[in-house]
């Protein structure tokens, strides 16, 4: 396993870290035995960076990964999101009043005294000009509730506008082979600021690892079988917000560039992890095998110039113009 500076942070990461939203809630049936038996495994692994929120599982996962982290020696750093408890989910509802009960709920459920990290989760684009919330937090990390703040975002121009606050210091947001315009004009800005950036949604919900066909199902509390079309959330959070269909087209071009001895899976995270501005990424996983399979990305061998190219061009084919304007 490689590390990363998560930027300002001082927290040095695995590149190939673990997202927790799928062991919590919305991803269909999960055992929490083995659950844990996945995160214990990630710590074996090298994997010392987890991703929760307050929702996944309404405080489930923040709970799994609680005791993970009392099970374990070893330091494991923990970022957790807020705000996405709030209904309705508006702009005006980020007071620093709700902000702090919802981080004291999260320091409960992981029993913690102070958060390595704390992320809004993808509020509303008002927020985003609201720098009252922003000074709240400033507040709550001299407090000492905090260590660190960031936002994770659903657009590009979301991240751009909350790099302005000085006092932030990563962006979570989604970039993957299906939606590629992050690594443009935001990965450059938020180097000049050294901004940490945490890649979510790498797999386009499973989708890029190749296992997926046509006649596939999900189970009813699957957000892949119930927010296709943005029904509870943003669509961009389930396949990236690429069609099934022209997903499952592109990724058979996908894989006829793929290297021998990389999965599918492995070459969606290894193309994430060749762009330097990345800090880390997060796939999910409810399995022990996931996580391997996950982990080995890391150190396989970079690709190959022809290989990245091929992985642009099938982008511009099938998905970019469904993609590329929209978030």
């Amino acid at each position: 396993m490689k590390y990363r500076e998560l930027g300002r942070t001082g927290m040095k990461v695995s590149e190939v870290s673990f997202g927790a939203w799928a062991i919590g809630a919305g991803w269909g049936s999960v055992d929490d035995r083995e659950s844990l038996a996945a995160l214990h495994k990630a710590v074996d692994l090298g994997i010392n960076f987890f991703d929760t929120a307050d929702v996944y599982g309404m405080g489930h996962s923040e709970k799994l990964i609680g005791r993970l982290c009392r099970e374990r020696s070893e330091k494991i750093h923990v970022a957790t999101k807020a705000g996405r408890r709030l209904d309705p989910h508006l702009a005006e509802g980020y007071t620093p009043k709700a902000l702090r009960g919802f981080i004291e709920d999260s320091l409960r459920n992981l029993q913690a005294e102070t958060l390595d990290l704390l992320q809004l989760h993808c509020p509303p684009t008002g927020v985003f000009y609201m720098p009252e919330v922003f000074d709240a937090l400033d507040g709550m990390v001299k407090e000492g509730l905090l260590c660190n703040y960031g936002v994770s975002v659903e657009k590009i121009e979301e991240a751009l506008k909350a790099i302005e606050y000085p006092g932030l210091k990563t962006v979570q947001i989604i970039f993957n082979m299906f939606r590629q315009r992050p690594a443009k004009l935001f990965f450059r800005e938020a180097g000049t600021r050294r901004i940490g950036i945490i890649v979510r949604v790498p797999l386009a919900s499973g989708l890029l690892t190749g296992k997926m066909r046509r006649d596939t199902s999900f189970e009813k509390d699957d957000h892949r079988n119930y927010n296709r079309e943005g029904a509870s959330f943003d669509r961009g959070e389930t396949f990236a917000g690429v069609d099934y269909q022209k997903g499952l087209q592109a990724v058979e071009a996908l894989k006829k560039i793929k290297p021998d001895d990389y999965t599918m899976a492995q070459f969606a995270l290894k193309w994430i992890l060749m762009h330097d501005a990345v800090s880390c990424a997060i796939p999910g996983a409810k399995r022990p095998a996931q996580v391997e399979d996950n982990c080995r990305a890391s150190d396989l061998p970079d690709l190959t110039p022809k290989v990245m190219e091929g992985v642009r061009e099938t982008y511009e084919k099938y998905v970019k113009a469904d993609v590329h304007h929209r978030w």
